[in-house]
Formats: C-alpha cells, structure tokens, sequence
C-alpha cells in the first residue's frame, strides 16, 4: 500500500489556486486510473485504487493546508506504514511554471504543508518522504508570494496546467513502481510535445 497525498485548502474558493495543484495531481490521477469513490476518512477525502501492480491510497486533507499532517499520520498509522510509503504532491516556488520534479527527503522550503507532515511524522520515519514538487514559479519579490500563491491560474496558463497533469496521470505507473528518474524523464518528453 502507497499512500499518496495532494496538498491544497478545501473549499470551491481555492479550487485554482496555485496552492491547490497537489489537490488537481490527486483528482487527475483518480480519474485516469479509475479509482473507487470519494470516502471521508482520516480527516479527509480518500479514494482507492491501482496504478498497475500497486495499491494506492489517495489522499487529500480536509483541514486548511497548515494542519495537512493529522490526515497523513491518521492515514499512516491506521495502515501501519512508515514515511516509505508516503508521496505527497504539492506547489514549489522554487521551481519554474509547470516542472514537475521527485527527490525524496530534503528542507520543508517554508511549505505550510509539508512542515505540518513532517510534524506529524514522528516515530514514522521523519522528513524521507517523496515529494513530487510542482513549479508555479516565484513572483520576483518576496511580498508577492502570498497573493502569488493563493491565487488563481491565469487563463494563459490553464491549457499548459492541464496538459502537465494529464502527463503526471498518464506516467503515476512510474511513481507508483519507484522509478522516480523514468517519471520525470516521460513527463518532460510528453509536455515538451
């Protein structure tokens, strides 16, 4: 079981927000694998499924982006899992628009929810999760990162966002098998296209 984490705030008002991308990687994924319902569970919303051999555990966490680990260590817990298992998805500033890249382990970069995982992650393994970050570029001055971060995708953007994470679900069986190099190498060929 690999326990797969999209990060975002709840509510239709964050639904695009830039912060929100983790959420989109989880709903993209879900539904180009075919995965069960959405339950709410682990203080969150779950749906199950496979990405080839593996069984994966989708989650995305119904408290605001800050308190993102209690659904993650609920979730780890209750299956018995160490940090191994977890992938989690979400925004990086530090990466351009749209770049997709995997490491496992490495800083919290000021991330609200990844501080909040790590947090919770005690006597589970700490900080050596994957992360697939995803790039939504910084704004230039350090002032304009909040209104940057939870705002929207321009419209210029939407078709370019949309075609990265139909590649992210069209390569998960990558990820899923551990092949983080193979994952980030399909997913440039696919968006340079």
């Amino acid at each position: 079981m690999q326990i797969w984490t999209g990060l975002g705030n709840p509510g239709a008002q964050y639904a695009m927000h830039r912060h929100n991308v983790g959420f989109m990687a989880c709903d993209v994924i879900a539904h180009m694998h075919s995965f069960g319902p959405v339950q709410r569970k682990f203080s969150g919303w779950v749906q199950e499924g496979r990405i080839g051999t593996a069984k994966v555990l989708l989650l995305k966490p119904a408290t605001f982006m800050n308190e993102s680990g209690r659904a993650v260590g609920e979730a780890l817990r209750f299956y018995k899992l160490e940090a191994d298992a977890l992938t989690v998805f979400h925004d990086e500033l530090d990466l351009a628009p749209l770049k997709v890249k995997v490491r496992v382990g490495g800083g919290l970069a000021g991330h609200n929810g990844l501080r909040s995982i790590n947090q919770h992650l005690a006597g589970l393994g700490g900080p050596d999760f994957r992360r697939v970050r995803i790039g939504i570029g910084h704004p230039g001055h350090k002032d304009r990162v909040t209104g940057h971060v939870l705002g929207n995708y321009a419209k210029s953007e939407q078709d370019d966002l949309v075609a990265m994470l139909g590649a992210m679900g069209a390569e998960a069986e990558w990820l899923a098998k551990g092949d983080d190099a193979r994952f980030m190498s399909e997913l440039a060929l696919r968006t340079q296209e």
